[in-house]
């Protein structure tokens, strides 16, 4: 089952301007792959994520996020592309509908431990009723990810938003352990 099949929990922490870090929320992710053993030219996975955040840090506190999953690699370079749709069940976008937030991963695996890329995040309005561009976010990280053993994953980024309402400057660490 375990090829197929798989389930992930978050914790989200931030670091305030005294550095203390403070609880933001938290997310359960189950996602279902494609078998390898179907052979398609191409990875498909459908990965569902629903969580709460306090609203001290998004005034939307409760969410769901379905995300479509494509992915390649070709000798060392990997993409990925993930057409993914939101919805908020409590706070100010409740009854907005489904919201567009593509994400797209580009990376090159400089060795068998270390790979380098760029990840794009956006959030573009409800379907067929996007956003002005300056309401949109849009964010570009530069990202390194670390394979240093088959049981632990490692990334890490900074990245910069590129309007207004995006968070111009953000730091990111994902570390998850497989069981």
């Amino acid at each position: 089952m375990d090829d197929w099949f798989e389930t992930g929990f978050y914790i989200f922490n931030s670091i305030g301007n005294d550095g203390r870090t403070a609880y933001v929320g938290s997310h359960i992710r189950p996602r279902v792959t494609a078998p390898v053993e179907w052979h398609w030219p191409v990875g498909v996975s459908l990965s569902t994520e629903f969580g709460f955040q306090k609203l001290a840090f998004d005034a939307n506190t409760c969410s769901l996020e379905i995300r479509p999953i494509v992915d390649k690699t070709w000798n060392k370079v990997y993409l990925a592309l993930n057409p993914t749709v939101e919805k908020s069940f409590a706070g100010p976008d409740a009854n907005t509908g489904f919201i567009f937030s593509p994400n797209i991963k580009g990376s090159y695996n400089l060795s068998k431990v270390v790979a380098i890329g760029l990840e794009y995040y956006g959030s573009t309005g409800p379907f067929f009723h996007y956003y002005p561009y300056q309401q949109q976010e849009h964010q570009l990280f530069a990202a390194t990810d670390l394979d240093l053993d088959p049981n632990w994953e490692c990334n890490v980024g900074i990245g910069y938003g590129f309007t207004s309402v995006t968070d111009k400057l953000i730091v990111k660490l994902i570390l998850g352990r497989r069981f």
